[in-house]
């Protein structure tokens, strides 16, 4: 049995998310949401949403015990990207380049087995 949980249009580039979702795929839910809490970067708490959320779903819909949940599957896509036209980076030689804000959207899957 798996249940998933979604976070769309997260605030936070997708290579930033993805290096702290590499460090708690294939743990346990406990395990995962216990290293998140003490890690300090952006997505930490994003992360720590969405593992509660599909364990929830899981617990909730599925019946699954919330003691026995793997992080089996964390995947990390590249959301819409804001262009500002008025705000600008300063560059060399008096140029300006445009600020791009990144986003993403983070799909976390919870399993009951291996």
């Amino acid at each position: 049995m798996e249940a998933k949980a979604i976070i769309r249009h997260l605030r936070v580039p997708a290579r930033k998310v993805r290096v702290v979702a590499r460090e708690v795929q294939k743990k346990s839910v406990n395990d995962a949401l216990d290293k998140l809490a003490f890690l300090n970067k952006a997505a930490a708490p994003h992360l720590i949403k969405v593992i509660k959320s599909a364990a929830a779903n899981a617990s909730k819909n599925f019946g699954a015990d919330a003691d026995k949940l793997i992080v089996k599957q964390i995947v990390v896509d590249h959301g819409p990207t804001l262009k500002y036209a008025r705000r600008f980076m300063p560059r060399a030689q008096g140029r300006a380049a445009k600020l791009n804000k990144r986003s993403c959207h983070v799909t976390a899957i919870v399993t009951d087995n291996k």
